[in-house]
């Protein structure tokens, strides 16, 4: 039986992890540059509000952020048969069916939580993704505000590095039973399938955040155990989704569709629908067997 790669051949895994956090960690300085309304660096021009004519914050934000890491991900490493889908980069491409299906993509989110960083809140974060094969094997959120940058690479483990290098590991509390698990659940979307399911589940306690990455955060930190992902008129996209499930997968926490599915990437318009569930993984099945009870007697027309 194979093993996938975790990286192509070519590529040094420790070359690749030192470059990627030179580019994560001067996201971060453009990202809270941005926010505070200063001068970035880097060249990059300082935002302009729509009345001055621009586009604002978050689309100067996002730009800024996409070229830089894009530009590294090219200039920087000598391995170019990658492709590399960026939320940004990707809108003008979504249905086009020739683009990014090398074995091998890059899959980026320069800014994840937009309404935290236009709130002034701390949880906004970037998330980059090395998939293989549609399967995710890197996963990357750095998160700003907070000074953590959180490495998630499948077979090896996951941690995460403070800027001066200081490295803490994954610490998923103990709580077992549903009945005490905390859900970490978005504060910008809320909908009536999803209260009605975790009013079902029934979990302990409902903590509120934007970032996905800020929420799987959250649960290798052991503050939560869950979340859940319900997509409605529109779904969460691979750039949302990728980089938090390697990085919870190779922490040895789980991220599937609520029937058990694996997620997997790259398809035609890069859409994650139905219920995806990420947890610690300890009563990760209980979960999505209760999950799917109520969708069989509550739901039964959604596709989870």
């Amino acid at each position: 039986m194979s093993i996938d790669p975790i990286v192509p051949e070519e590529v040094e895994l420790t070359t690749l992890l030192v470059e990627l956090r030179k580019l994560c960690w001067a996201s971060a300085d453009v990202l809270m540059a941005y926010a505070r309304g200063k001068e970035p660096p880097y060249g990059f021009q300082k935002s302009l509000s729509v009345e001055e004519g621009g586009d604002g914050p978050v689309s100067a934000a996002d730009m800024a952020v996409n070229e830089l890491l894009i530009s590294g991900l090219k200039d920087n490493l000598t391995f170019k048969e990658w492709d590399i889908l960026s939320e940004e980069s990707a809108k003008e491409k979504t249905f086009q069916q020739d683009y990014y299906k090398k074995d091998w993509c890059w899959i980026l989110d320069p800014l994840d939580g937009t309404k935290d960083f236009l709130q002034g809140s701390e949880n906004y974060a970037v998330h980059i993704a090395l998939v293989y094969k549609q399967k995710p094997k890197i996963g990357i959120v750095l998160i700003p505000e907070k000074n953590e940058l959180w490495f998630g690479i499948i077979g090896i483990g996951a941690w995460f590095e403070y800027r001066n290098g200081t490295k803490k590991y994954v610490s998923f509390s103990e709580r077992l039973d549903i009945s005490k698990l905390v859900l970490v659940s978005s504060k910008n979307h809320q909908q009536s399938i999803l209260h009605n399911l975790v009013s079902t589940l029934q979990f302990a306690e409902t903590m509120k955040l934007g970032s996905v990455g800020c929420k799987v955060a959250s649960i290798l930190r052991g503050e939560a155990d869950v979340y859940i992902s319900l997509s409605g008129k529109t779904s969460p996209k691979d750039w949302d989704m990728a980089a938090p499930h390697a990085l919870i997968q190779a922490a040895g926490g789980m991220f599937t569709h609520a029937d058990g599915t694996n997620l997997t990437y790259q398809k035609t318009n890069y859409s994650q629908s139905g219920c995806l569930i990420a947890s610690h993984g300890k009563s990760h099945q209980k979960i999505c067997q209760k999950a799917m009870e109520f969708f069989s007697l509550e739901e039964p027309k959604y596709k989870v």
